[in-house]
């Protein structure tokens, strides 16, 4: 009996956040089914089903409108679509309040269900902040909650273990993977005296780490106030039909309720004709063909968007890209692939390749930083078809934050930075071959045999192929391009020449990703962001399209409005082109919608439109918008 109570409460939680468009579509089919028993004659049983969906399907908007009016004490759009489709049944079209009743009911539920969706990301960036942490007081060890921390708590951090909180390590060596924070795809090396970052990961070494902010001021801590501030922002769009539908409201409203009565006084009407022609004002008046005009189009554009891998997690992103004058891409993982590849094999006067790479992949395949993985790879592949088989190695050490050594037949080779293998000879080496490498945005790995630099290794975060044709199409489109990354000057300069990006901002942390889409919604009004990292959301949320590529971090698509889901920047260009077709159909069907209504207005003033006529033109007016957006279906743009 309790696994069938538990089974029940689990399907009611599933259908919970649904239920508005469950109550919709059930209105649709009652809608359908009176119908056919009115074309029957049927009239009073289909006139019980029509009220069967008003009540299902107006159930939730209805509420809606008359807690938000008790609340505002103002009337709103939701109070007039009741009143429309109850005058509508007052005259004896149960049809067309049902219809009215259908349409809105089924936008408010894709609107309630959108919402539900946006605070998703919230959840998934608390989850990465770590619950417990390490403290040593007085070199014993001791597991605690990580709110319990406080300023000055010495922290024990293993390796593969997040970091719990802001501060400056106080002993040890180790390389952090800070891509959650500055986006950054290759791990920094962190000793004594630098500062670590709460939400980043410890790859290798022990460290311990001095507390140096509270839980509340930490960068990470920031990442999420971002965010939550940046979704709390209403749009323009939301902002204006607030602003203005308690006025057509109260107007409407006003008008009819004078309609009752003054043309009787004035004009001789009788009562019959004075009422009668009331209802009618109040069905022709009611927006049910501007409601029509946005909803099938934005839906229409977004099916044809899922069909190529867009995902539009609402109509308002879709229609503000057309108006985007400016897009910023994160580097990371967006322009470039986020993984480093070998570019470049540079190697001394007596050694060969494949002698050099053998030598360093066999020391290399027992480390784990990222780039030994890396040159272990592109070895592999060099070498496979060479019968070229490793050396075994002897006595191998990998030293935190520096490189790898080995000995090969009692001569030592070493892999990794000029520090380690000694900078002036390093530096040196090839003519200062180093130099050009780093103006191309490649980090280089030295390899010394005995006491000479045997060569080195240049591996570099690759740009994606598609990337600059894409990124052509949309400055082609009148879409100026910056780019935002963590990286070094040297590094973005030389990536941002490569695609043919003129204008970029180096050395971003999340907070200044953020301020930069500010200042630059200041300066163009509308901006779109692309990223696909932890540390892209606060820009993400900040801008006012938030675009992800579909294999980022969960937290970015989360946040994201809009989500390539076959990672293909080519489909950015196409979003575009899809978003201003979008915009011109809806304004088609904003500006026929309103000429429909004016007209039947003024020909019920001059008593020259009957009440079925009335219906004729609305519904029409109603249908027409509908078949002109659901046209964005098979667009090829």
């Amino acid at each position: 009996m309790t696994s069938i109570t538990d089974e029940k409460k689990s399907l009611l939680n599933v259908l919970k956040p649904h239920i508005e468009l469950i109550a919709a579509i059930i209105s649709g089919v009652l809608l359908l089914i009176g119908w056919f028993l009115l074309n029957k004659d049927m009239d009073t049983i289909s006139a019980v089903i029509f009220v069967s969906a008003f009540i299902i399907g107006g159930y939730a908007k209805a509420k809606e409108g008359i807690e938000e009016t008790i609340a505002t004490k103002q009337l709103n759009v939701e109070l007039l679509m009741i009143f429309a489709a109850i005058g509508s049944a007052i005259i004896g079209y149960w049809l067309e309040g049902a219809v009215l009743i259908f349409i809105f009911g089924l936008s408010g539920a894709l609107e309630t269900y959108t919402m539900n969706k946006s605070h998703k990301e919230i959840s998934s960036l608390m989850s990465l902040q770590p619950e417990e942490a390490t403290r040593v007081i007085e070199e014993k060890e001791e597991i605690v909650s990580v709110i319990s921390l406080s300023v000055g708590d010495i922290l024990l951090i293993r390796p593969g273990e997040r970091i719990p909180a802001d501060g400056d390590i106080v002993s040890g060596q180790t390389n952090i993977d800070e891509s959650a924070i500055s986006g950054e795809s290759i791990p920094v090396s962190k000793s004594k005296g630098d500062e670590v970052f709460a939400g980043t990961v410890n790859l290798r070494g022990i460290i311990k780490m001095v507390m140096t902010k509270p839980n509340n001021e930490t960068l990470f801590h920031k990442i999420i106030e971002l965010v939550q501030t940046a979704q709390s922002e209403k749009s323009p769009s939301q902002q204006f039909i607030e602003r203005y539908e308690g006025l057509y409201v109260r107007t409407v409203l006003i008008v009819v309720v004078l309609m009752m009565f003054i043309p009787h006084f004035a004009l001789g009407w009788t009562w019959t004709e004075t009422f009668y022609r009331a209802m009618v004002l109040l069905v022709v008046a009611s927006p049910c063909a501007l409601v029509a005009s946005v909803t099938p189009a934005t839906l229409s554009a977004i099916s044809n968007g899922a069909k190529s891998g867009i995902l539009f997690k609402g109509g308002v992103h879709l229609e503000n890209l057309a108006q985007i004058k400016i897009i910023a891409f994160d580097k990371t993982g967006t322009l470039t692939r986020g993984k480093p590849e070998v570019t470049d094999v540079i190697v001394g006067e007596d050694l060969t390749k494949e002698h050099l790479l053998s030598h360093v992949a066999e020391i290399e395949r027992y480390s784990t930083h990222p780039l030994a993985g890396a040159i272990v790879k592109y070895t592999q592949e060099y070498l496979e078809n060479k019968n070229i088989s490793l050396p075994e190695v002897d006595d191998m050490e990998d030293i935190a934050g520096y490189g790898v050594r080995g000995n090969f037949k009692d001569i030592e080779w070493k892999v990794g930075r000029a520090d380690f293998v000694g900078k002036e000879k390093a530096e040196e080496f090839q003519h200062h071959i180093i130099d050009k490498l780093s103006d191309e945005g490649k980090t280089v790995v030295f390899v010394k045999k005995g006491q000479e630099i045997a060569g080195l290794i240049a591996l570099k975060d690759v740009v994606r192929k598609e990337a600059k044709d894409s990124i052509k199409a949309i400055h082609d489109a009148g879409i100026e391009i910056i780019m935002l990354t963590g990286d070094h000057e040297r590094t973005a300069k030389a990536i941002a020449e490569e695609i043919g990006i003129k204008r970029y901002n180096s050395g971003c942390l999340p907070e200044s990703k953020a301020n930069v889409i500010k200042r630059l919604e200041e300066e163009y009004g509308m901006i779109a962001m692309v990223g696909d990292g932890i540390n892209d959301a606060p820009a993400l949320a900040t801008a006012t399209v938030g675009i992800s590529m579909g294999e980022g971090s969960d937290v970015a698509i989360e946040t994201a409005d809009v989500v390539l889901m076959k990672n293909q920047l080519p489909l950015i260009a196409k979003t575009i082109k899809l978003s201003k077709k979008m915009n011109r159909i809806i304004k088609q069907n904003i500006i026929f919608s309103i000429a429909v209504i004016v007209m039947l207005i003024a020909s019920n003033f001059l008593q020259m439109v009957t009440l079925p006529l009335g219906v004729i033109f609305h519904e029409g007016s109603t249908i027409l918008v509908i078949l002109n957006g659901l046209r964005l279906l098979n667009t090829k743009d």
